[in-house]
C-alpha cells in the first residue's frame, strides 16, 4: 500500500500533505494533553509494531504493495490520535531509511494509513463494541471486523489516488505523466488483494492480540 515517489503528481502530493499537517498538529496536542504517563512508552511500541508488520509486504500489480498495518490495534489500545502519530513515525522511518514509500508521498501514505485506516477502524470498533464489557467476546469480534474494514478503506483511498493520476496529469497526446494505471486497474489490483488476503491478516492479528490482552491485562484498553 506504500506509494513510491513518482506515482503521484505534485498537486496530489501537495494536497495530501496540506491535509495531514494540521492532523499531525492536532494529534500532537491531544496526545500531549490526554495520554496517560504510563501509556507514553506504548506509543513507541505501537510505532515499532506497525513498522515491523508493514515490512512484510507483497508487490501488487499496478505499482504498489499489499500488507497489514496494525494501526487499528494501536488505536484500540491508545486512542486514534496516538495511533496516528505511531503509524506516521513508522511510515516516515520506512521512507527515509528503507525507501519503502516515497518521500514526496509521505503525506499520501500517512493520509491513507495513519488517518483513514486508524480513524475508520477505531470508530467502527467503538460502534460494534458499544457498551460491552472490556473482556467480552464482542470486543474481539469488533476489533477484527474494524481492522478488516479499515485496511480496505485505506487500500481504496490508495487505489483512487493512483487511478486519478492519468486523468489529472498527462501529455497532450494523453500519455500519463505519473501513475499510468486508470481507476479500474488500480481498484481491481488493490482491492482484490486486500479484500481476499491482507484484510484477513490484519483482522486475525488484531483480534488475537485483543483476546490475549483481555486475559493478561485489560487495563490497556481505552474506555
Amino acid at each position: 500500500m506504500h506509494i513510491p515517489d513518482g506515482y503521484l503528481g505534485p498537486a496530489t502530493c501537495g494536497v495530501l500533505y496540506a491535509v495531514m499537517i494540521p492532523v499531525w498538529g492536532i494529534a500532537s496536542k491531544i496526545v500531549k494533553k490526554n495520554l496517560k504517563a504510563k501509556h507514553v512508552p506504548l506509543v513507541a511500541i505501537g510505532a515499532a509494531f506497525s513498522f515491523v508488520i508493514m515490512m512484510f509486504n507483497v508487490p501488487i500489480p499496478g505499482g504498489t504493495s499489499g500488507h497489514a498495518v496494525g494501526g487499528v490495534l494501536v488505536a484500540i489500545l491508545l486512542g486514534p490520535w496516538a495511533a496516528c502519530i505511531a503509524v506516521t513515525v513508522a511510515l516516515v522511518v520506512q521512507a527515509l531509511l528503507f525507501g519503502d514509500g516515497g518521500i514526496t508521498a509521505i503525506g499520501a501514505n500517512c493520509f491513507n494509513m495513519a488517518f483513514v485506516l486508524v480513524f475508520t477502524g477505531y470508530y467502527l470498533y467503538k460502534a460494534i463494541s458499544f457498551n460491552s464489557p472490556v473482556t467480552s467476546k464482542r470486543r474481539v469480534f469488533a476489533a477484527g471486523a474494524a481492522a478488516y474494514v479499515a485496511l480496505n478503506a485505506a487500500a481504496f483511498c490508495t487505489a483512487v489516488e493512483f487511478g486519478l493520476q492519468p486523468v489529472l496529469h498527462h501529455t497532450a497526446q494523453g500519455q500519463a505523466l505519473y501513475s499510468p494505471y486508470g481507476i479500474t486497474v488500480a481498484l481491481t489490483a488493490m482491492m482484490s488483494e486486500h479484500l481476499l488476503v491482507f484484510g484477513w491478516v490484519e483482522a486475525v492479528i488484531t483480534a488475537l492480540v485483543v483476546k490475549y490482552l483481555q486475559k493478561q491485562d485489560s487495563s490497556f484498553f481505552q474506555e
